[in-house]
């Protein structure tokens, strides 16, 4: 018996770099393109252990977990890591970023986070880039949470090595992720001799095995299914528009932001400055006193499809996040959610007001 889903044919290298095509497009790139067969975590992990050399210095930006992350894995490939720490409610300046790198001008490598959906913070890369450009850094961009809900311009902005999945705002899968790789940042692989080599992690076995030769052959099968599922949300998203994209993720914010003001019952958005808020996901703090995991399950328990969720690790205890990304990024989905989230704070006897709330939703900016 035949199935749609396993009986394919396989993939062909030249659909394989057709995809990676329709990928650089999405970017708006002239830069080479991989698209590494695994989620983001795969290519954000082969940038810093191709790129950062043991000796160096590198800037570190901390607006959220990841950041802790990179600073981790730069340290472990014996970089000496100048960690920028940021307040999880707020973004990093380009102004806190020139000094830094006045502080340490041996710095060769900058990383940083575009939006952090765990925290609902956006940084300001377009300016970060002038910046770290100007001083001759490598910029390492972790763009996975941005791509589709903000622009995302790696060529504009000086970036070097642009890592993306399609799993949040593009909507896609969460198995196959992509980089954009700058000539400088080739080149830095290549000039290292920890960058991974015959190793899944290698972004320089595509370089060489695959770009160089004008892809005639891919180096491994491909994960055919999530490449198939990559193909159709490039396809959604150019039949859509990245524009009205973009824009239905800026409406979705807002509404939420605003609705959750008008709800009352103590909830506050966790990110203080609406421009420093990332369009993906709207955090907000739990009212004093009450655990935000709770809060959450009771929501969820009312209205299991509302894309909820209580902050990770530490901040289980006090963050609610709303994730209005991909098909979720709707005004209505804004109203589901806090109307369920209204209802929790109400049953835990909180004073709220749920009609004030979906006005508020439905007069936001579209």
């Amino acid at each position: 018996m035949t199935h749609p889903l396993l009986d394919l044919p396989p993939l062909t290298a030249a659909r394989f770099a057709e995809i990676e095509r329709r990928v650089a497009a999405l970017l708006s790139t002239e830069q080479d393109v991989v698209i590494t067969q695994g989620e983001a975590l795969l290519p954000l992990e082969g940038c810093i252990r191709s790129g950062a050399r043991a000796g160096s210095t590198a800037l570190n930006v901390v607006t959220g977990p990841y950041g802790q992350t990179f600073g981790n894995w730069l340290r472990d490939c014996g970089a000496h890591v100048v960690d920028l720490e940021v307040p999880f409610h707020t973004a990093v300046t380009a102004e806190q970023i020139e000094r830094a790198l006045a502080e340490h001008p041996e710095t060769d490598f900058v990383s940083l986070v575009h939006a952090e959906a765990a925290t609902g913070n956006t940084n300001p890369v377009a300016e970060i880039g002038e910046v770290v450009r100007a001083h001759g850094a490598l910029f390492y961009l972790d763009a996975v949470a941005s791509v589709g809900a903000e622009p995302v311009l790696p060529d504009a902005w000086g970036v070097d090595m642009c890592i993306i999945g399609a799993q949040k705002a593009m909507g896609g899968p969460a198995g196959v992720s992509a980089v954009s790789v700058s000539a400088r940042a080739w080149e830095r692989f290549a000039a290292n001799p920890a960058a991974p080599r015959r190793s899944y992690l290698s972004l320089l076995d595509w370089k060489e095995r695959w770009i160089d030769g004008g892809r005639p052959a891919l180096l491994h099968a491909p994960a055919q299914l999530e490449m198939l599922a990559l193909e159709a949300c490039l396809e959604r998203i150019e039949a859509e528009g990245l524009d009205a994209l973009m824009g239905r993720h800026a409406s979705a914010a807002a509404a939420t932001r605003a609705g959750a003001l008008a709800l009352g019952g103590g909830l506050e958005p966790y990110v203080y400055e609406a421009a420093e808020a990332a369009p993906v996901a709207t955090t907000l703090r739990a009212p004093a006193g009450t655990d935000a995991s709770e809060l959450v399950a009771k929501a969820l328990a009312a209205d299991p499809s509302v894309p909820l969720a209580a902050g990770g690790g530490a901040l289980a205890g006090e963050m609610i996040r709303v994730n209005h990304y991909g098909v979720d990024a709707t005004p209505e989905m804004a109203r589901r959610s806090l109307a369920a989230l209204g209802a929790a704070l109400r049953d835990s006897g909180a004073v709220v007001d749920l009609a004030a709330a979906e006005r508020a939703v439905t007069e936001a900016p579209r």
